[in-house]
């Protein structure tokens, strides 16, 4: 799978892209991502990125040139699947997004920055929006972090499959997993439940189940 981010803050994704999962996958070459600095696009000496909001208006908007060129040199080497814009007014990601764009083989994600950027790279240039939540971050690096490394985790070879298929929103569209405990089985006389050290099988799915259920209760306001 291959991955292109275009930013304006490509230093944002050192840490989480150095460590842990997306460090693994890429080692094992499981997938490639390639990040853009927007401003290596810019217009004149200054690289110029970003403009007055035409209407007038506090913040600069990014214009749409210096995206156009980055997506027109990435376009013309290969074809991908999805054109993403990291914006908190998408659709909100979810466990089905990440499943589904872990099937693609290629996909741009753009960060913006700002005020935000030309409506025209949103209605001509992207093919999906995405959010990671109703708020407002400084801009898109730290959301598209988050979502690639949902799917990046699930590429075959990356993790165990069966820990990867038992995962919360994973088995069902509003599954979500019940309390998990390790040793000790006792703890400042906090008790792990004794269902859990009885070694029946039958009884420990049940209070699995149970458990599950009532979180999704509690938590989704079933």
């Amino acid at each position: 799978m291959r991955i292109d981010i275009v930013c304006v803050f490509p230093d944002i994704f050192s840490s989480p892209f150095s460590n842990s999962i997306i460090k693994k996958a890429t080692n094992k070459k499981l997938v490639d991502i390639n990040i853009h600095n927007l401003r290596d696009y810019g217009l004149g000496k200054r690289k110029k990125i970003d403009d007055y909001p035409y209407g007038g208006g506090n913040g600069m908007v990014i214009r749409i040139e210096p995206v156009y060129q980055c997506f027109s040199m990435l376009i013309s080497n290969r074809q991908y699947d999805e054109i993403i814009f990291m914006t908190p007014d998408g659709d909100l990601f979810s466990q089905k997004y990440a499943n589904d764009l872990s099937l693609k083989k290629n996909i741009i994600i753009l960060c913006g920055r700002y005020k935000g950027i030309d409506q025209r790279i949103r209605d001509h240039l992207i093919s999906k929006e995405l959010s990671i939540g109703k708020y407002i971050l400084s801009g898109g690096e730290l959301a598209a972090a988050v979502v690639i490394e949902s799917i990046v985790r699930l590429l075959p070879g990356v993790i165990n499959k069966t820990s990867v298929l038992t995962d919360s929103f994973q088995k069902k569209s509003y599954f979500i997993s019940p309390p998990i405990y390790t040793r000790p089985s006792i703890y400042k006389k906090w008790k792990v439940p004794n269902v859990l050290l009885s070694g029946n099988h039958k009884k420990i799915k049940k209070w699995f189940l149970k458990k599950s259920l009532q979180s999704i209760k509690k938590k989704l306001d079933f």
